[in-house]
């Protein structure tokens, strides 16, 4: 009986402890949302430093020259999103009556008895939704400056921390968190490069297929489709609807514009999500589907957009440093997909 009641004493602690630190997590945004993302921007950002220092290259300058570099890709890239969401923003009206004329069309058509868009205001809704994301976008802009203060300092104790590891513990502990610890960045150094590489990909696929049937707003969407394959599942379907409603829109009365959209984007979606993926990225790292929408709806819930972005990465994280500790290895198996495992136990 007491082992029970201990058990469950343990239990709800334990929740307690995840709710406060959901709650730090929250009202601390300000804060550790830079120094998250800086921590992961580092993983890919460290062979070029070490690249640099191997070259005799002092560690100040070579950390320095890497975030003037980073700076100016930053300010490229947020010129970009301002002018394509600027552009989008000027044409909205004209799709927006182009769409009500097309569903009018299909109403009358069809001989419906009910209109779809009753009830439904969406001028204000997407006005709403783009001033949302405008704001998020500039919120994010505004703390680029914590990020960057973040990545310094960690760049700078980079290369010193092996040296530290060999001179806080004996021989033998040393080289064993020495490899634990160069296993966990090289696998997650190994996801953020695989996961970029294969986001720009997808985007640039989506732009030049966009492009050559004539979509409005290609590099938009392209764009777009970048930064939301971050997202597995979820983020592609999102990305995805935009591109499509606007050729039907655009297009209209001809639709097939919009099929034709439709099977490039979802071809672009599927191959790269099920064929290239997971032949680069193998069976470990695939998490499983509730891990994905867990993490995706708690890191959306505490930091927004910018959240729902990292939110996967930040579960690889865990799941590859769980996986190189082998008390928490079991976590580790628990939050993978369960592939790897089946077909070893089927031979």
């Amino acid at each position: 009986m007491e082992f029970d009641r201990s058990k469950i004493t343990f239990i709800f602690l334990g929740i307690l402890v995840l709710v406060a630190v959901g709650m730090v997590l929250k009202y601390t945004q300000s804060v550790i949302l830079p120094l998250i993302i800086a921590w992961l921007l580092s993983f890919l950002i460290g062979p070029a430093i070490n690249f640099m220092t191997r070259r005799k290259i002092p560690t100040t300058l070579a950390v320095f020259l890497i975030l003037i570099l980073l700076l100016g890709i930053f300010y490229l890239s947020g010129t970009f999103l301002y002018a394509r969401f600027a552009a989008f923003a000027a044409a909205y009206p004209k799709y927006h009556t182009r769409f009500t004329e097309l569903i009018a069309m299909i109403t009358s058509q069809w001989n419906l008895d009910f209109d779809p868009l009753a009830g439904i205001n969406w001028g204000q809704n997407i006005g709403h939704f783009l001033a949302r994301l405008s704001r998020s976008i500039f919120a994010f802009a505004s703390q680029l400056v914590l990020v960057i203060i973040f990545l310094f300092f960690i760049l700078l104790g980079k290369p010193f921390f092996k040296y530290k590891i060999l001179k806080s513990f004996s021989s033998h502990n040393a080289d064993q968190i020495s490899q634990i610890t160069f296993s966990i960045t090289a696998q997650i150094r190994r996801y953020l490069s695989l996961q970029f590489l294969i986001s720009f990909t997808t985007g640039l696929l989506v732009w030049l297929a966009l492009e050559i049937i004539g979509v409005d707003f290609a590099v938009t969407w392209g764009a777009l489709a970048f930064f939301l394959n971050f997202i597995p599942t979820v983020g592609s379907i999102v990305a995805s609807i935009p591109p499509i409603l606007l050729a039907l829109v655009q297009f209209y009365p001809s639709l097939w514009p919009g099929v034709v959209t439709l099977f490039a984007v979802v071809t672009i979606q599927l191959g790269m999500g099920n064929a290239l993926a997971p032949k680069l990225m193998g069976d470990q790292l695939n998490l499983s589907p509730v891990v994905v929408l867990l993490s995706l709806l708690f890191w959306g819930w505490l930091w927004g957009i910018v959240g729902a972005l990292i939110s996967i990465p930040i579960a690889a994280a865990i799941k590859i440093v769980c996986e190189n500790i082998e008390t928490l290895h079991p976590i580790s198996v628990m939050m993978g997909s369960g592939k790897t495992y089946q077909r070893e136990y089927n031979g």
